[in-house]
């Protein structure tokens, strides 16, 4: 990923982990070390809720926010989609691309954290972040960023595990204050948004990867009226 949008193509070049990132270092150097210390970090499947949530939908432009290996970003361009796939470690991006290229398939990968992405606004028809470890700020930047990027009529599915914004500070480092949950931007919505979505339910999941330990989601998806 870019923090520009470069369309991929099959035959596009991998992009490389020195493209221009303009985020936090910090963060792009947490996650660049979590991928490095695996060949593969997640199951190499797409997300069981996202696969169940856009049965029925048109395929059109979607973002998939913090794509990891690029799982779901093949899979959603196998269907026909218009991807763009957003990721904060090079080495995950280098991955998914690989994957993309390997299938011969198209995405446009952008190398950013969401809140410092050149996205165009208002112009994706499904915004899919599933899992995401995007971090809280006073000025709710995440969360507005999500949001904005839903073209009217279109979807923001947002994915998460259900019960951890309650957890206490791990010893790790990992505090769940520190990160956006799907409540905080159900608290954003106003007149042009329709819930569809607000539940807890079993996680469907793939055998292996990172994070199979979980059981149940929170899903929210709401739809941009205007």
């Amino acid at each position: 990923m870019t923090d520009n949008i470069a369309a991929g193509s099959p035959a596009a070049d991998i992009p490389s982990p020195a493209d221009g990132y303009v985020a936090d270092p910090a963060v792009r150097a947490e996650w660049d070390n979590r991928y490095a210390e695996r060949q593969q970090l997640w199951s190499g499947r797409p997300n069981g809720a996202l696969v169940a949530e856009v049965a029925g939908l048109t395929p059109g432009r979607v973002l998939d926010v913090g794509c990891g290996e690029g799982a779901d970003a093949v899979w959603l361009a196998r269907g026909g989609w218009d991807v763009t796939a957003i990721e904060v470690s090079g080495v995950a991006l280098e991955r998914a691309a690989g994957h993309a290229r390997d299938a011969g398939l198209a995405v446009h990968w952008v190398h950013a954290a969401l809140t410092e992405a050149v996205l165009p606004p208002a112009s994706f028809d499904l915004v899919s972040a599933q899992y995401p470890a995007l971090l809280r700020t006073p000025d709710a930047a995440a969360e507005r960023a999500l949001l904005a990027a839903v073209a009217p009529g279109g979807v923001l599915l947002l994915v998460h595990h259900a019960g951890m914004d309650t957890q206490q500070a791990h010893d790790s480092g990992f505090d769940p204050a520190d990160y956006v949950w799907p409540s905080m931007v159900a608290d954003l919505l106003d007149d042009d948004w329709e819930v569809e979505v607000d539940e807890q339910r079993p996680r469907v999941a793939a055998d292996g990867g990172a994070g199979a330990h979980h059981t149940d989601d929170v899903v929210l998806r709401v739809r941009r009226l205007r």
